[in-house]
């Protein structure tokens, strides 16, 4: 009859090891999901700013009492 294998038994400073790729592809996902949420942050901020800088231009303009403030592009 063989002789049953001993258990390694771990030292008491080392961390249990878990299988390997097991939460890596959580981690990474939630990664990925805060990276996506901070670019249509970042896109909304952008363009919520310009649209507030255009508005109190035209305000400004507005109230220094002239009325040709609007902007007029030249035909191409």
């Amino acid at each position: 009859m063989p002789k049953p294998e001993p258990t390694a038994k771990p030292e008491p400073g080392d961390k249990p090891k878990s299988p390997p790729g097991a939460r890596s592809g959580d981690n990474r996902r939630g990664a990925v999901a805060g990276l996506l949420i901070a670019i249509v942050i970042l896109g909304v901020g952008w363009w919520l700013a310009r649209d507030l800088t255009a508005a109190s231009k035209m305000q400004d303009c507005l109230m220094s009492g002239r009325s040709n403030c609007n902007v007029i592009e030249p035909a191409r």
